[in-house]
């Protein structure tokens, strides 16, 4: 049977951890690690604040030497060793993937550990982008003990590759600030297409795993 994409998925942070959170939607229950400052606005670059507000997935992005291609109805990219972030509010090309090497200031989408050998592009400050307020907003692999991140959304490794199936392009990732599910009430804006070219009925459940130690690790700013 095919699986269907889910219409909603929500991210709520933990009552007792603001890094810490549950990422919610039909037959998907998973821990997760949120930014190091929680979720919340106004969301500025290198705040470590995971952003407020409703998102589409623009695409996503894998590297093909740790896994094998992922089955998902995204826009599907791959991550190479020259693919970088600008995360320069300085940079025109700020907030978009570019090819490296840079002399603005970035982010090396090619990394030593795991966490991202499957992203998501949240989209977020993507259509329109405005510079300072945030850059590379990922969904992701999480770290050790799901550390906090430096503003990203990170799940279990393990679970991710099944998530990304039942995500698409219609489907919306929704941060909210609260603990408990509530109304949400803001608008989705629909950002640019992916190009992938840097610039220069039953479903089967995701059910969360016992939540680890929290360890020590993190990702970049953000």
């Amino acid at each position: 049977m095919k699986r269907r994409t889910a219409r909603l998925i929500r991210v709520f942070r933990s009552p007792l951890d603001r890094t810490r959170g549950r990422l919610l939607g039909p037959g998907i229950d998973l821990v997760c690690a949120l930014g190091r400052s929680g979720p919340g606005r106004p969301k500025r670059e290198g705040d470590g604040r995971t952003p407020v507000g409703r998102f589409r997935v623009l695409a996503a992005l894998y590297r093909p030497d740790r896994m094998r291609r992922p089955a998902t109805p995204l826009p599907l990219g791959i991550i190479r060793p020259d693919l970088g972030w600008s995360d320069d509010p300085k940079d025109r090309l700020y907030n978009r993937p570019i090819a490296l090497p840079s002399h603005s200031g970035h982010e090396r989408m090619w990394r030593d550990d795991a966490l991202y050998d499957l992203v998501l592009d949240l989209s977020y400050n993507r259509g329109p982008i405005v510079r300072g307020r945030g850059s590379a907003i990922f969904l992701h692999s999480a770290g050790p003990g799901f550390s906090p991140t430096e503003g990203c959304v990170a799940v279990e490794r393990s679970r991710i590759r099944r998530l990304v199936e039942r995500i698409g392009p219609d489907t919306i990732i929704e941060v909210v600030a609260s603990i408990r599910p509530g109304p949400s009430g803001s608008a989705v804006r629909r950002p640019q297409p992916w190009t992938g070219t840097p610039s220069r009925s039953a479903r089967p459940s995701i059910a969360a795993g016992r939540d680890p130690r929290r360890g020590s690790g993190r990702s970049r700013r953000r």
